[in-house]
């Protein structure tokens, strides 16, 4: 009975097959099959590595939950799987000095490894999109918003800069937390490593450079759960600024604003009862998935403190807040990689809306003129806003309502007014900043 949408609606192959149950366990006994070997190296044991490699390949995730739900041990499960495929010389060996962590939770940081290298292949798409965009668009003056209602002139490329920056400082934070959080241990029943002995540390070694891993400094029989939050919170701070992007598609594609239009297929449909619908679904689903990826940090925040040298408590939630959230985030930025690569611009919208402003949007560019020429700052936004209000009233463009001020006469002629009320001669380094964002994550990105 299949019950979670993760399994029929959300999610991507690539991330599915990492985080597969399948998966984790073939994981556990590449772990336990490096362990065997490493124990060899150091002498316990003599094995033919080739031979007892092949074996262990033998073992079936089916195998390995008929046994668990016979004995209800996961780990315990794997290892009686393990055995019945191996000699009794090399059998006895298997499991020797660690505990249930050590297989799990090194387990887990191969697959946090895999999990972050689809996520940085996909993050360096969505960058190389939002800067082709950018530079695309920088020349696209729009009307800016603030607090919904109309601000200074803007540019698309100015937008799209600015969420690649943002989007370049997540690939800057998956890079840096790497380091951090693809750990294993080797270190037995409360971390002390006793049954290695003074070997303890060299074994441990041993085994996670045969499995590419480092191992962490110190753990008191699980990895310190910090790590874990720490991904959890960069998925989360990810799918915050994915969720951001794709509420003002949402926003800028309104029918009022319709500046910009999501893909929308011949045969799609919009809705059940209105045949006329262009819904923008695909920002939608990123939007609401990423209020559910966020909803997991809590949970792995609490599955950080556990009792002494550790209690059950964090397992289970576990298996779902790493599973679900990595599979959620890659989803939704697999969605959004299509969305920006389709998105469309309509420039005639793009115009019409600022037009439509009749220059009102401008009255900081009047204000700042009179302040160099001589009026007092404040004196200078009084004249403007009366004159706004004004024009608000009788409906009056902006230069309409100034030209006949007396005050603004003094100092700003009727053609230069109209030259400071032309959206294209306000945009200030707009255009400058988005080229600076666009060679810089070029570079971070060679």
């Amino acid at each position: 009975m299949i019950v979670h949408p993760i399994d029929y609606r959300y999610g991507t192959p690539e991330m599915k097959r990492i985080w597969s149950e399948d998966s984790k366990i073939k994981r556990m006994v590449r772990v336990e099959f490096c362990l065997l070997k490493a124990l060899s190296e150091f002498g316990y044991f003599s094995m033919n590595s080739k031979d007892v490699k092949k074996r262990m390949l033998m073992v079936t995730p089916d195998e390995v939950r008929r046994i668990e739900d016979e004995i209800k041990h996961d780990i315990m499960a794997l290892v009686k799987a393990i055995t019945s495929k191996l000699d009794e010389d090399t059998a006895r060996w298997v499991h020797f000095g660690a505990t249930s962590n050590d297989i799990i939770d090194t387990a887990t940081a191969t697959q946090l490894r895999d999990a972050l290298k689809v996520l940085e292949c996909k993050i360096r798409r969505l960058l190389k999109l939002l800067i082709h965009k950018a530079e695309e668009y920088k020349g696209v003056v729009c009307l800016g918003r603030t607090h919904g209602q109309p601000a200074l002139p803007t540019t698309y490329g100015f937008r799209f800069a600015l969420w690649a920056s943002e989007v370049a400082r997540h690939y800057q934070r998956l890079k840096e937390i790497r380091e951090r959080l693809i750990v294993g241990q080797m270190s037995g029943a409360v971390g002390t490593q006793a049954s290695f002995g003074e070997k303890g540390m060299e074994i441990e070694k041993r085994v996670m450079e045969l499995l590419n891993l480092k191992p962490a400094v110190i753990s008191s029989q699980i990895i310190p759960r910090d790590i874990y939050c720490e991904y959890l919170e960069f998925l989360a701070n990810l799918s915050t600024t994915l969720e951001k992007i794709a509420t003002n598609f949402r926003i800028l594609q309104r029918a009022e604003v319709g500046e910009v239009m999501e893909r929308f297929g011949k045969k799609q449909v919009g809705s059940s009862t209105m045949p006329h619908k262009r819904n923008p679904i695909d920002s939608e689903n990123i939007c609401g998935l990423a209020r559910v990826v966020r909803g997991f940090v809590e949970p792995q925040h609490q599955s950080s403190i556990l009792w002494e040298e550790r209690d059950l408590t964090n397992s289970s939630a576990e298996r779902i807040t790493l599973v679900e959230s990595s599979v959620l985030v890659d989803h939704i930025l697999t969605k959004m990689i299509k969305v920006v690569e389709s998105l469309s611009l309509d420039m005639e919208a793009i115009k019409r809306n600022l037009e439509q402003q009749k220059q009102l949007n401008l009255s900081e560019a009047v204000m700042i003129e009179l302040t160099k020429r001589g009026v007092g700052r404040q004196s200078a936004h009084e004249i403007l806003r009366e004159s706004a209000m004004k024009a608000y009233e009788r409906k009056l463009s902006l230069f309409e309502a100034l030209k006949d001020n007396e005050e603004v006469k003094k100092y700003i002629s009727s053609d230069e007014l109209k030259e400071l009320l032309k959206a294209e001669n306000y945009l200030g380094t707009a255009k400058k900043r988005v080229e600076i964002v666009v060679q810089s994550i070029r570079e971070l990105l060679s």
